[in-house]
Order: C-alpha cells, then structure tokens, then sequence
C-alpha cells in the first residue's frame, strides 16, 4: 500500500528563482542571528529580516506565477521558515529578550511537523505542502521576534508571545489531523489544507 519514497533526484528541478529565493532566507538568517547574539545594529538586523520576509512572500508567488511549484519548494519553504524562525528565536533567548519555554513551543512543534513530513515522504512516496494556518503561525513567530528586537514594552511583548503560541498549537493540530488524515486517506488532504 505505501509507495516509496521519491528519491532526491525524483523532486523535480532545483535551481528554480522560488528555490533559491528560500535558499537565500537561508544564507540571510545567519548574520542576522550573529548580529542579534553580538548585539549588533538594529537596522542591520532590520534590513536583513526585512529581506528575508521578502523572500518569503515572494518565492511562493513566483512558483505560481512562472509555473515552477517543484516538490522541492515544498520541502525548501517550510524548511526555510522553521530553521529561519528557530535561529532567530534561539538568539532572542539566548540574550534574554524572549522566554526559553517559548523557544521549546516553537521547536518543538516545527521538529515534530518536520518529521512528520519526513515520515509521509517515506510512508506514501508524497511531499505535503504548507496550509495557511502554519503560514499564519510563521508570521506570528516573526511579530513576536520584532516585538522583541524592538524592546516592545512588556504588555506588548507578552500579548505578542501568547497569540504566537495559541497560533502555533492551533496549527500544530491542523497539521496532526492533517497527517493522520492524509496517512488514512491520501485524497483527504486537498480537504484539510
């Protein structure tokens, strides 16, 4: 019943623009977290996550718009947001600037969504993309990371945090309903998304 999984060169073409507008948010995270950790310029901080997010609203509209949604850029994107977030929350706790359980929520749910997408891959030979919910947690992740580089006052930041979290458990059931479902009924998931 299970179909094996597509093997790296079965995904289709890789250097694609969206692919390496995701890989670009990729390479784009990384001095913005030393920068954050070092305490570096603001604006550089700014500039550079102002960039990253315009590679994160671009790179799926530009899939759709020259015809190149690979699977690749089903596995790219998301793996962009969570290793792209994660970092940016790991230096925000690590300085102080954010709770150390708020990082574990959002690792926590982004390891688990990324194995289970693994395991799906493997389980049914598919790759599952996004749903709107986990885009919507993402921008979540990003406000409370800017709340918390701007030194929002407390009320502000706290109210940031918890509606992230609510967002990240909401969405952390609609992907485990979404994957037992698809697991059950691999047609199911046009319903779920």
């Amino acid at each position: 019943m299970s179909q094996p999984a597509p093997k790296l060169s079965e995904l289709g073409r890789f250097w694609t623009i969206p692919n390496i507008l995701s890989m670009a948010r990729l390479v784009i995270i990384l001095p913005v977290t030393w920068l954050i950790v070092v305490d570096g310029p603001l604006w550089w901080i700014m500039v550079l996550l102002l960039l990253a997010i315009a590679t994160d609203y671009f790179d799926g509209r530009v899939a759709r718009w020259s015809d190149q949604v690979s699977d690749w850029g089903k596995v790219l994107d998301p793996m962009a947001d969570k290793f792209g977030g994660g970092f940016v929350i790991a230096a925000l706790t690590y300085i102080g600037a954010l709770p150390l359980w708020f990082f574990l929520v959002l690792a926590i749910r982004d390891f688990s969504i990324l194995a289970g997408g693994e395991y799906l891959r493997h389980k049914t030979g598919q790759i599952v993309a996004s749903i709107w919910v986990g885009k919507i947690a993402v921008t979540g992740v990003a406000i409370t990371a800017l709340a918390a580089l701007l030194k929002a006052d407390e009320p502000v930041l706290l109210v940031c945090i918890w509606a992230t979290v609510i967002l990240l458990v909401y969405s952390f059931v609609r992907y485990f309903v979404r994957f037992f479902g698809y697991l059950r009924d691999p047609s199911s998931v046009q319903d779920l998304a």
